[in-house]
């Protein structure tokens, strides 16, 4: 039986999904599942980046340990961030975490030489203060000895398949992500690179599509694991590979990847770079087969995340989701607000949004549970309405895959506010998409339209209608 692995790491969490084809449908196991964050160093917000190294190979160890020898692997994370290398390809300081502020301030200072809207127009992507070109400037403004020592740089995902190879290789749909891509030709964009001042040798390795074989398990890692698997890059930003297992009806589906993040877009065949969709704060992403994931970015499950952990764990989300569900709470926050990115608490942020909304003060915290959960299904309403100005296209149906699709109550808020059936499932549907990218290429399916036709089959998808 030929399996598969996909790695998805998400920001608070990773975990090694085996995968094979059996009577017809898409068989799963979870195999190792580790935790993820940030923490302190050197005064700033840091990736433990070793001992996520160490969790992908133990990973590979247990599922070898299980009976499982993948003959293929791939990574999925988050995008944005990065490793800097030197010229031995050893890593350069730390992996810092994209909520870190280092790069506040410095989106005005490139807007000095120049306007974001040139910006946007060049490469598509909405304004965020963890986007990469900010990112590499803060580094470079902390350390101007790297652009001297530095000779290479990788993205998160790519540095991890890296680690088990030893070859380097960008991949497009991540890369595009940073702000650093040329939208129109999917390269990077010297222009923007020129008024950054980040250096042209940074950008030596070369930018290959999701699905691309990168190589064989090195010699010592083969070794430490117990078998030999090839390592294919699959479209290596989380949301890219998401994106790949909405098992979508027909071309009016919205889509949404509710994790940390909720990613609401839709697949277009080229970019949209107009004032409106500037003015609307979409983005403009890489997608497999060179389409474009047109889409927003809203806080998602991170605040209901942030929430569980204030209350030190002492109801499970779907308790929490039940609470917000019974509050008859009448106000709600604004779910795209950067407030919420990273405050020290999310309880006090949100009753402080609420309060400078003029809305009543929450007596508990169901009302303030209800008051995230309405925000962003609000927040889903207002940005398919938006969507659909944007690009003419009208919109039937919105299909939710990722962790938060098991909120049955923002399910539900979500039906009822667009008035559109809501489609939720799978879970799992990152380390899926990423699963597509090997499956395809190793010949298993013919194209990304057949991997999808067998997810309805294959795994539980359930629909919720708009109340009448």
């Amino acid at each position: 039986m030929k399996t598969y692995l996909a790695i998805d790491i998400g920001a608070s969490s990773g975990r090694h999904i085996v995968s094979w084809l059996e009577g017809g449908k898409i068989e799963t196991r979870e195999v190792y599942r580790f935790p993820n964050g940030g923490s302190m160093v050197n005064g700033h917000l840091c990736w433990d980046i070793e001992g996520l190294e160490h969790h992908v190979v133990a990973g590979l160890k247990a599922a070898k340990e299980q009976g499982y020898t993948p003959a293929y692997i791939g990574i999925d994370t988050w995008g944005v961030d990065f490793v800097l290398l030197d010229k031995d390809g050893k890593r350069v300081g730390n992996a810092v975490h994209y909520r870190d502020d280092r790069t506040d301030g410095l989106d005005a200072e490139l807007e000095q030489i120049m306007p974001f809207p040139f910006h946007f127009g060049l490469c598509g992507i909405a304004k965020q203060p963890f986007n990469t070109v900010y990112q590499m400037m803060a580094v470079l403004k902390e350390h101007p000895e790297y652009a001297e020592e530095v000779s290479d740089f990788l993205m998160m995902p790519e540095y991890l398949s890296y680690i088990l190879t030893g070859k380097k290789a960008h991949e497009w749909t991540n890369c595009t992500t940073g702000a650093l891509c040329n939208a129109e030709n999917g390269t990077w964009s010297e222009t923007i690179r020129a008024a950054t001042g980040i250096p042209d040798k940074w950008f030596r390795t070369p930018m290959v599509k999701p699905g691309s074989v990168l190589g064989p398990l090195s010699p010592a890692v083969e070794a430490e694991v117990g078998c030999a698997s090839t390592v294919i890059l699959p479209a290596t930003h989380d949301t890219g590979s998401a994106y790949m297992a909405v098992p979508a009806k027909d071309d009016g589906a919205a889509f949404l990847s509710s994790g940390t993040w909720s990613l609401l877009g839709t697949e277009l065949p080229a970019p949209v770079t107009s004032q409106a969709a500037l003015n609307a704060g979409f983005t403009n992403e890489g997608g497999y087969n060179g389409t474009t994931r047109f889409l927003k970015n809203i806080m998602g499950m991170w605040m209901l995340q942030c929430i569980h952990k204030e209350i030190d764990k002492a109801h499970s989300f779907a308790e929490m989701a039940e609470m917000a569900g019974r509050s008859t709470y009448p106000a709600y926050i604004d779910a795209a607000d950067n407030r919420f990115l990273a405050p020290d608490s999310m309880l006090d942020e949100v009753k402080a949004a609420l309060r400078d909304a003029g809305a009543p003060e929450p007596a508990g915290l169901a009302d303030v549970l209800r008051a995230v959960t309405m925000g962003l299904a609000v927040c889903y309403d207002k940005s398919i309405k938006e969507m659909s100005d944007i690009t003419g296209k009208r919109f039937t149906s919105i299909n939710i895959v990722g962790g938060g699709s098991a909120n049955v109550v923002l399910n539900q808020m979500t039906a009822d506010m667009t008035g559109l059936p809501v489609y939720a499932g799978p879970t799992e549907g990152t380390a899926l998409g990423n699963l597509a990218a090997q499956m395809i290429a190793d010949g298993a399916f013919e194209s990304l339209a057949a991997f999808r036709a067998a997810l309805p089959g294959s795994f539980e998808i359930r629909e919720y209608l708009p109340k009448k």
